[in-house]
C-alpha cells in the first residue's frame, strides 16, 4: 500500500474544492485547476480534508491512488500559492519581448520565434533576458517552460541559449589548432 496515498490533503481556508465523480475542481486566489482521474480510486472530501482510496486491490488501483493524492495536493498548492519557473537567455543579441498574448523570442535565427501563451499561464519578461512563467497548474507551467527552452537549449561550447535558472551546463573545450 502507498504511504503517500494514505495521507489526507488539507484544504486551506481560501481554497474551494468541488468533487463530482472522478473529476476534481480546485479554485483559489491564484486560479482554477480541474482534472479527471481514472475510476480506480474513490475521492472524498470531509471536514476540509481530501482522502483518496483504491476501489479494489488490483495492481493498477493500488499504484494510482498515491499518484492521484499527489496530483490533488499539487492542485491545491497551485490554486493557493501558484507555481513559477524562471528562465534566462544568454547570448549576444538574444532577447525576449511580450506582444499581447504572444512571446517574441529573438534567438539568433533568421526569423523571430512567436509563441502563443496558453490560457491560465502568465509570462513576464524583465531586462529582455529574464522570463518568468507563472500559473496554478504545475504541469502547464513546466510544459510552457520546456517549450520555451526547446527553441534554443544551452549549447556546451559558448553556453548561449535559453536555460532554467539554476541549471548547470557542462562546458566543452573547443577545437585547438595544432
Amino acid at each position: 500500500m502507498s504511504r503517500i496515498g494514505k495521507q489526507p490533503v488539507n484544504i486551506p481556508a481560501k481554497v474551494k474544492v468541488d468533487i463530482q465523480g472522478h473529476t476534481v475542481q480546485v479554485e483559489g486566489p491564484k486560479g482554477k485547476v480541474a482534472k479527471t482521474f481514472a475510476p480506480v480510486v474513490t475521492i472524498t472530501n470531509a471536514n476540509n480534508q481530501i482522502t483518496v482510496a483504491p476501489v479494489d486491490e488490483t495492481r493498477f488501483s493500488r499504484a494510482m491512488y498515491g499518484t492521484v493524492r499527489s496530483i490533488i495536493a499539487g492542485m491545491v498548492k497551485g490554486a493557493s500559492e501558484g507555481y513559477t519557473k524562471d528562465l534566462e537567455i544568454q547570448g549576444v543579441g538574444f532577447k525576449a519581448a511580450l506582444k499581447g498574448k504572444q512571446l517574441d523570442l529573438a534567438l539568433g535565427y533568421s526569423h523571430p520565434i512567436l509563441m502563443d501563451i496558453p490560457e491560465g499561464i502568465k509570462v513576464t519578461v524583465t531586462d529582455q533576458t529574464k522570463i518568468k512563467v507563472e500559473g496554478p497548474d504545475k504541469q502547464k507551467v513546466g510544459a510552457v517552460t520546456a517549450e520555451i527552452r526547446s527553441y534554443y537549449p544551452p549549447e556546451p561550447y559558448k553556453g548561449k541559449g535559453v536555460r532554467i535558472v539554476g541549471e548547470r551546463v557542462r562546458r566543452k573545450e573547443g577545437k585547438t589548432v595544432a
